[in-house]
């Protein structure tokens, strides 16, 4: 596949998630699958305008990185505009997508994530400032988005014909409402009259836990191909499994434990890198990953709370030490589900929302409010 400039020959991507996809977990999952497309978490729109330290920070890449991924995320088209215009000015990135899938309540009850889809100008107006910034640097955009609201308030269809006719080089669907969050099971017929409705490639998003899983999604759907969230999350190892069955190859990665260590170390150091040498910060940012690494195995309570507990790279292969490194990876858990599973209690969408499919200048200048906690993290 193609996305304007930019190759991509093994049609998977690492989709974005907040405090998961910086530089050290994405040059993991591009060590088994160098063929892919990973992209960098979340970056708020205005936090980059107001040069926030993290926000730079989680724009960095590593220079072994192939293609320089980044998604931007914003309700202000002009604030997007101008976060892609630095983008653009720095050399920042070589492919930009935008983030309307979102359904965490904090984004959405400020009109952003999936629930900005619902207003068409404003979605219109933000992909149409960032493919003009972009194209003049050769910087194909894509969008992500959900299928709607609910099932009341669908979006995705009108969604994607906008994302096209603006120049958008693709877009993924996540086959689920922002109600269902990330409960039940995605419903894959939508990604296949997302694909029956555009020209440009689209990638379906939703319950990929294993390649049998992503050889399923494109069978069902003709999407032209995956994008991976939860399903990598301790599983970096999962984009050379899809690598392979895309190639006709029946090959699959079963680590023992002692391989899994072996990420799991790598993975601190990476993490070390990426907060200039604080290991303090770094152990602290594996411990979610630890708890998905180990998912299944059967190490006891007492190692996982050790682990929790680490401070430094030391004490990380300490508790590395005491592990068998010949436990077989438990059959009982490939290709399950990982990571978030619970429903969203309720949607949050910002007053009167859903009255109109455009915003009102009342609406433009409440959205628009310089607020300051639009600029933090």
């Amino acid at each position: 596949m193609k996305l304007g400039n930019i190759d991509v020959p093994t049609p998977v991507v690492l989709s974005p998630m907040a405090g998961v996809t910086n530089w050290p977990f994405r040059v993991l999952c591009e060590q088994y699958g160098p063929s892919g497309l990973y992209v960098a978490e979340m970056i708020t729109a205005r936090a980059l305008v107001a040069r926030n330290p993290k926000a730079l920070r989680l724009c960095r890449f590593d220079p072994s990185e192939r293609v320089r991924s980044l998604q931007l995320y914003g309700v202000n088209p002009a604030i997007v505009e101008q976060a892609a215009k630095i983008v653009v000015d720095e050399n920042m990135a070589d492919h930009v997508d935008l983030n309307f899938g979102c359904p965490v309540p904090k984004v959405t009850r400020r009109g952003g994530g999936s629930a900005l889809p619902w207003k068409t100008d404003l979605l219109q107006e933000i992909i149409s400032r960032v493919v003009k910034v972009c194209s003049a640097a050769n910087i194909p955009v894509t969008a992500k988005f959900r299928v709607g609201i609910d099932h009341e308030h669908e979006t995705f269809l009108q969604a994607g014909h906008i994302a096209q006719e603006e120049g958008c080089a693709a877009v993924t669907l996540h086959a689920r409402t922002t109600a269902e969050y990330y409960g039940g099971h995605s419903d894959w017929t939508r990604i296949a009259e997302l694909k029956q409705e555009l020209d440009i490639p689209v990638f379906g998003n939703g319950d990929i836990w294993g390649a049998d899983d992503a050889l399923a999604m494109i069978d069902q759907t003709g999407c032209d191909g995956v994008a991976i969230g939860r399903g990598c999350q301790g599983r970096p190892w999962l984009f050379a499994d899809i690598k392979h069955a895309f190639e006709g190859s029946t090959q699959r990665i079963n680590p023992t434990l002692g391989e899994v260590c072996a990420v799991i170390e790598r993975h601190a150091e990476l993490l070390t890198r990426f907060y200039d040498g604080d290991e303090r910060m770094a152990v602290h940012d594996l411990r979610k990953h630890v708890a998905w690494y180990l998912k299944g195995f059967p190490v006891g309570g007492s190692t996982r709370k050790a682990f929790m507990e680490c401070e430094s790279l030391d004490d990380v292969r300490r508790e590395i030490g005491r592990l068998d490194p010949n436990m077989v990876f438990p059959q009982r858990v490939v290709d399950k589900p990982r990571g978030r599973v619970r429903f969203a209690k309720k949607v949050h969408v910002p007053y009167g929302w859903l009255e109109s499919r455009t915003t009102t200048h009342e609406e433009r200048e409440t959205l628009f409010g310089d607020d300051p906690m639009d600029a933090g993290y």
